[in-house]
């Protein structure tokens, strides 16, 4: 079973990113959520992304790095393992540029020679202890958890987490899904993250669940089937340059997966962990060097304090932990 990795990342800095964000946006400022610099912004830590793709997965078959025609000067794009793909290369031209990450994953199984198993990143999820593919797949199928939580915001992104529950709730009926896939839903593994599921059973909708903000695996297949059933409807938002609160998101596909039973029980917080940067920069820069897990998402946040300390602080973490340069990297 072949399985890929996929990467999205985009260089604020380059002058003509810059132009068309401020044509697009009609600012000049990064202030609000949708526009936030921390949307956007790399803070230099990409080549340990590579590095621990390298050195904690080396079975993976192909990186799929997915920019707006962009590349890091050090990346070296003769690395066979390495798949460049702009924005043009999978998502209809009549929606681009765009600058909506919801948009950049509604399509990402049309990307070229895309495994029908695979991974996918966003740019602050790393690897920083050895990963064996069973993390990801076992027989085939991806390791979730399907373990519901309370939705009651009003952000953007809780709007558009509700956009999808619409879609899941319009072609599944819950206690069918649950009733078929019984031991999926109500599997020991997930512990006391299941109570709110148990809690809920005789309620008869599907609500959010809960969100590893992490590495995701995904079929295919899975983003096909979604495509065929609210393809207009998905097609229909794509023309949002920039996050809307009508947007899907890629939780659409993983709910989706986790509906059909394609995939196996497995918490996935045992080893993975999110890091808000604006109020955890010390614990995220030790989760580093401790090896305690396996995947880690450094979140990014236009509050942070001491910005440029908290990055060199991580960036000291993986050179502890990763410290050679990968094949990914020129002048190696």
């Amino acid at each position: 079973m072949d399985i890929d990795f996929v990467v999205t990342w985009v260089d604020m800095d380059d002058p003509s990113w810059k132009e068309q964000f401020r044509r697009y946006s009609g600012r000049i400022d990064n202030s609000t959520n949708q526009f936030s610099e921390a949307r956007f912004r790399d803070y230099g830590l990409l080549r340990y992304w590579f590095r621990g793709v390298e050195r904690f997965a080396p079975w993976v078959r192909k990186v799929h790095f997915v920019t707006c025609g962009q590349k890091p000067a050090w990346l070296d794009e003769t690395n066979p393992k390495l798949h460049l793909v702009d924005h043009r290369d999978y998502i209809p031209e009549k929606f681009l540029p765009v600058f909506n990450s919801s948009l950049i994953e509604l399509y990402l199984h049309r990307i070229p020679g895309l495994a029908d198993h695979f991974v996918y990143f966003n740019d602050d999820f790393y690897l920083v202890s050895p990963t064996p593919r069973e993390r990801f797949f076992v027989d085939g199928k991806p390791c979730d958890i399907a373990v519901f939580r309370l939705n009651t915001g009003a952000s953007l992104w809780s709007k558009c987490l509700r956009n999808n529950l619409r879609v899941i709730n319009s072609r599944f009926d819950k206690n069918e899904v649950q009733k078929e896939y019984h031991d999926l839903w109500f599997n020991e593994v997930y512990g006391s993250k299941s109570c709110l599921t148990r809690l809920l059973r005789p309620y008869g909708k599907f609500i959010t669940l809960r969100i590893p903000h992490n590495a995701q695996p995904y079929l295919k297949s899975t983003f096909e089937e979604v495509w065929e059933y609210a393809g207009a409807e998905l097609e229909r938002v794509s023309a949002n340059r920039f996050r809307s609160p009508e947007d899907y998101t890629q939780e659409l596909f993983r709910t989706w997966q986790i509906c059909r039973g394609n995939f196996v029980p497995y918490d996935t917080y045992t080893d993975t962990r999110m890091f808000p940067l604006v109020l955890r920069p010390g614990k995220a820069a030790k989760a580093v060097r401790s090896g305690q897990y396996k995947l880690l998402c450094l979140n990014d946040n236009i509050h942070i304090r001491n910005y440029e300390a908290v990055m060199q602080s991580l960036k000291d973490s993986f050179e502890a932990v990763l410290p050679d340069k990968s094949s990914f990297e020129k002048d190696r």
